[in-house]
């Protein structure tokens, strides 16, 4: 069924590109997300818990520089969402809040669940539709072209 699904959604060939400068603090964004989990896996808690500011800040710069594509916009926010949730977690793992119903790793469900409602309401309601496929790709040329100016 999912096979199907997402093969409707790639039924043509059209492709969509985003500005230089949107690609450039995505790779920054990686970056800073693998030094922040590198801190979380070694135990580093000070820098941990440093690394979430810029993390969380170019992740929510990224999804407001990308607001005019919507599919790119909500999947920003799905990865918002899901740093969030792991900030979160990484917080609780930390200071020994992670246990119980209502430690931080039970609490991380909220943006975590968040986070996946984002990408449904994308996928059963906006990704299939061809119409919403073909402004995006106008609003991504008109973009591009604002870059060149």
């Amino acid at each position: 069924m999912l096979i199907f699904y997402f093969s409707c959604m790639n039924d043509n060939n059209d492709v969509y590109s985003i500005p230089g400068r949107f690609r450039r603090i995505e790779n920054l964004h990686i970056l800073l997300w693998l030094l922040k989990d590198i801190c979380w896996a070694l135990d580093f808690h000070v820098t941990g818990m440093i690394m979430i500011v810029p993390t969380l800040t170019v992740a929510i710069t990224i999804t407001w520089q990308t607001r005019k594509l919507i599919a790119e916009l909500l999947h920003n926010l799905a990865v918002v969402l899901w740093i969030t949730a792991n900030c979160l977690w990484m917080t609780g793992e930390f200071y020994g809040w992670d246990e119980g119903t209502w430690g931080a790793r039970h609490l991380a469900l909220i943006p975590f669940s968040t986070g996946l409602c984002v990408l449904a309401y994308y996928y059963l309601f906006l990704g299939h539709k061809k119409n919403v496929r073909k402004q995006m790709i106008l609003k991504a040329e008109e973009l591009v072209r604002e870059e060149q100016v």
